[in-house]
């Protein structure tokens, strides 16, 4: 079936005119004409009513006309996918925070690298206030941050919540009951950087008691990891990056009074970019990271 054929009837439905038809096709009314005639003809029925005024939709134009809506949208659907699919290359410079690179980002360039084999990826690896700054000045064309992100044009997707727990090394001993903040104050205080949201809470419930903290802060989770496992002090981390060393018995967790808020992590791009790769990565690291948490 002529695509063509269809999208005049469409235009001539939602115009009420082969003339105005003509002019938005770019071409003249006698066409226009021809090509209902010969939809009709190949549909067998009578389509418009076009004598003596407005052109009109017979009943069984009526009828037809979602059908053939539909048939455009499916076929402009189609272009757009397949331009996609042979756009989907070049270079995605990629944001991430670190609690992502230690859970489900590998499997997601698995997944990329089968989806999309011409695709170069450049990653950064830091915290969210530089994430989101690389996105607003253009440096980066999509992260995985602590969101969402409220700026104009910018899309969030939803993409996973890693809630907090206070761990410490077996080594320090810890008393065997909740412990409150001012309880905590007494061993250094490891965490992320001071210019992230997950610091900001962390210090202000703190500083609301007697004893003062010290803080061991860094932008490196691994580093913290790793102070935490040597026994330097006590921690808050993402409880999916070190449930091995929880089972193994290596780190211990530590029963609290108060915990941190979750942290919730959406994949962000600028809805202006041009590029073809932005949609279907962000989709497909929804994807990924719903598999990752349902495991």
């Amino acid at each position: 079936m002529n695509l063509k054929r269809l999208e005049t009837f469409v235009w001539v439905a939602t115009l009420g005119s082969f003339r105005k038809t003509a002019e938005r096709q770019f071409t003249t009314q006698p066409a226009i004409s021809s090509r209902i005639a010969a939809l009709e003809a190949e549909l067998g029925v009578k389509l418009f009513e076009r004598e003596g005024g407005p052109v009109t939709l017979t009943a069984k134009g009526q009828e037809l006309l979602p059908y053939a809506e539909k048939v455009i949208f499916m076929s402009e659907q189609l272009r757009k996918r397949a331009d996609t699919s042979c756009s989907l290359s070049g270079i995605l410079r990629l944001g991430v925070s670190e609690s992502i690179v230690h859970t489900w980002l590998p499997e997601l360039f698995s997944r990329l690298h089968t989806a999309m084999p011409n695709l170069d990826v450049e990653l950064t690896v830091d915290t969210t206030s530089s994430l989101r700054g690389g996105l607003l000045d253009r440096s980066l064309d999509i992260a995985f941050l602590m969101g969402p992100i409220s700026a104009p044009a910018i899309a969030n997707l939803e993409l996973c919540t890693f809630p907090l727990i206070w761990v410490a090394s077996p080594a320090l001993a810890l008393p065997e009951r909740p412990l409150t903040p001012e309880d905590l104050a007494h061993w250094p205080i490891i965490t992320y950087a001071r210019n992230t949201k997950p610091f900001a809470e962390i210090s202000q419930k703190f500083r609301e008691g007697d004893l003062p903290p010290r803080f061991f802060t860094s932008s490196s989770l691994s580093a913290c990891h790793r102070l935490t496992l040597d026994g330097v002090g006590i921690s808050t981390l993402p409880r999916v990056m070190i449930a091995k060393e929880l089972a193994a018995g290596s780190l211990k967790e530590v029963q609290a009074t108060w915990v941190p808020s979750e942290l919730d992590f959406t994949a962000s791009y600028s809805m202006q970019s041009s590029s073809a790769l932005l949609e279907p990565v962000a989709e497909l690291a929804v994807q990924v990271a719903k598999e990752y948490i349902a495991e």
